[in-house]
């Protein structure tokens, strides 16, 4: 769903009205958000990739994780206010560890992956009571939201330290692509476990609009970025975190944990948010697309 990077995380996903999530060289990829790009607060680098502007100009000293926050790409209400942050901690320990952002970008790919596999192959067992969900669903809600950390981290981090390139922003976005598609699988597996009638036409539509997300937070990061809803009001941001990647995968763990055999109402219910917001998009680009001729 949401992109991720959010915005993609945004990567997510999640991008309508948030910012899109960390990425290299101003690739945006997720968060699923969250799954419009605002105004980001603070120091957002502008400079592109490889440049030696201020989005490339490594920081003076040790970066603290202050600095890392300053320089995240936001992604939504949820991401902003916890998976960034996350990620700003992860990046302070990457660099004195002396980690480049791709190695960020691979570990929140293999976790992601990981834990979306674990998911499927124990969606029969889990649905036929054979296995407990709470331990796999919450492997879920937190292993999901780890691989998003990292996911925020790698931009942060590539950032500050002046690592960013355009190889790097691309990796990112194919790791986001590749999480998410895991995602989405292990969140239909689990919606057809429990529900063994679930409509195959259903889970086709909620693959596809999900990943609208993820295209629409790359499309924020360059010209073409608009968003339809402009207001940064709470109550509005509260109301976008349906596509706050951040926001929409911990609702999802939470599913997971507490009541699996909801899984089909989750894909059903994100299948109208996205279907919709993708409506919305054609009709607002449409009209723009209209004045402008």
């Amino acid at each position: 769903m949401s992109s991720r990077p959010s915005d993609h995380g945004n990567g997510r996903p999640l991008t309508e009205g948030g910012r899109p999530p960390a990425a290299r060289s101003g690739v945006n990829p997720t968060r699923i958000d969250n799954p419009g790009a605002a105004p980001a607060s603070g120091p957002a680098p502008s400079a592109a990739a490889g440049s030696s502007g201020p989005s490339a100009t490594p920081s003076r000293g040790t970066p603290t994780a202050a600095d890392y926050y300053a320089a995240n790409r936001g992604g939504g209400l949820f991401s902003e206010g916890v998976s960034q942050r996350i990620g700003a901690r992860i990046a302070v320990a990457a660099h004195k560890r002396h980690l480049s952002p791709t190695v960020l970008s691979i570990l929140n790919l293999g976790l992601g992956c990981l834990v979306s596999f674990i998911v499927i192959a124990t969606a029969g067992p889990v649905a036929d009571k054979s296995l407990w969900a709470a331990p796999i669903g919450l492997l879920a809600l937190v292993g999901w939201q780890l691989a998003y950390a990292f996911d925020c981290a790698d931009g942060q981090l590539a950032r500050v330290t002046g690592q960013s390139s355009p190889a790097g922003g691309r990796l990112d976005v194919l790791c986001d692509v590749a999480v998410q598609c895991s995602l989405v699988a292990a969140l239909a597996a689990t919606a057809i476990a429990q529900e063994p009638a679930t409509p195959a036409w259903l889970l086709a539509a909620f693959a596809a609009t999900w990943m609208v997300n993820l295209v629409t937070s790359v499309m924020q990061s360059g010209t073409q970025a608009a968003s339809m809803v402009t207001s940064t009001s709470f109550p509005v941001r509260v109301a976008k975190l349906v596509r706050d990647y951040g926001a929409v995968i911990a609702l999802a763990g939470v599913v997971l944990t507490i009541a699996p055999q909801w899984a089909v109402w989750f894909v059903a219910l994100f299948t109208l948010i996205n279907g919709g917001f993708l409506a919305a998009s054609i009709a607002f680009a449409g009209r723009a697309a209209l004045k402008g001729s």
